[in-house]
Formats: C-alpha cells, sequence, structure tokens
C-alpha cells in the first residue's frame, strides 16, 4: 500500500514530494500516451484513480490524525495524468502524438492549482479526509487540463 501510495518511492525525495510525484506522473504518462496511445491514457487515469481513493483510505486509517502525508503522491499521479487527457485528446482528434508545450503546460498548470489550492480546489483539500486528498488533486488537474486547451486555442487562433 505503502508503494503505491508514494508511486514507487517518489513520493519520499525531498523537497517537494508532490512536485517530484507529478514530473514523475508526467514523464510516465506522457510516455503511455505516445507509446500506447490516447486511451491507454485514460483507462490508466481511471486505474490509478480508483486505487488512490481506496490506498489513501486504507492508510489514512493507520495514521490516525494525519490528514495528507506529503509522501503520498497517488492522488497528484491521478491530478496530473487527468490534465494530461486535455492535450492529449486535442492531439488524438489530430491523429498525432503529444508534443510539448501541451504536457508541460499541463504540468506547470497542475502545480499551479495544487500549490494555490483556489476554490474547489481548496475546498476538497479542507475536507480532511482521504476522499478529499484525492479530490483536491482531481479538481487542480481538470482546471489544469481546462486551462491548457484555452492557451492552445489562445495560441492557435492568435499567433497562428
Amino acid at each position: 500500500m505503502q508503494l503505491i501510495n508514494t508511486f514507487f518511492n517518489v513520493g519520499l525525495m525531498k523537497p517537494a514530494p508532490g512536485t517530484w510525484g507529478s514530473l514523475a506522473a508526467l514523464v510516465i504518462g506522457w510516455g503511455i500516451e505516445r507509446y500506447l496511445g490516447f486511451w491507454p491514457l485514460v483507462v490508466a487515469t481511471v486505474i490509478v484513480t480508483a486505487i488512490g481513493f481506496v490506498t489513501i483510505k486504507a492508510e489514512l486509517a493507520l495514521r490516525p490524525g494525519e490528514e495528507d502525508p506529503s509522501e503520498i503522491v497517488i492522488d497528484e499521479v491521478a491530478g496530473m495524468w487527468l490534465a494530461l487527457l486535455f492535450p492529449a485528446a486535442g492531439f488524438w482528434m489530430r491523429d498525432m502524438s503529444m508534443v510539448w508545450p501541451g504536457p508541460v503546460a499541463a504540468f506547470l498548470l497542475f502545480r499551479l492549482f495544487d500549490i494555490s489550492k483556489p476554490w474547489l480546489v481548496g475546498r476538497a483539500d479542507r475536507r480532511g479526509d482521504a476522499a478529499g486528498v484525492m479530490l483536491d488533486d482531481l479538481w487542480a488537474g481538470l482546471f489544469a487540463g481546462l486551462c491548457t486547451l484555452v492557451l492552445a486555442g489562445l495560441y492557435h487562433a492568435v499567433l497562428m
């Protein structure tokens, strides 16, 4: 369980384990999309999200009083992969693999929303339970993915 929650010990890296977890998720998610395709990334995102809800709940039950231990980064993986789905879908519709800056923008925006915790991200984080640990990163991933699409649209509409 700890191996999953730390995303194979990436969450033990210091400083900023959430950023390390997000970066590992970026590299692996981008690789899944590049070598296996868009739909395997969708499936991987659904699976890691479901696993995260279960394993985080189980681990927090063993650690009363701890709301969101920094070494738990499976939630960052789920949120980062959700953010990656947005540029991946755009490239998939054009029958291409993702190229930068889409995934890089998704990563930077995900970290921005995950750290600053605006609106629904912060509300989920304040829940103080296992579901909140996952939900704040999923909201951050959703917002990052949507902003990535908006930025791509602006770039292509204005600069191209």
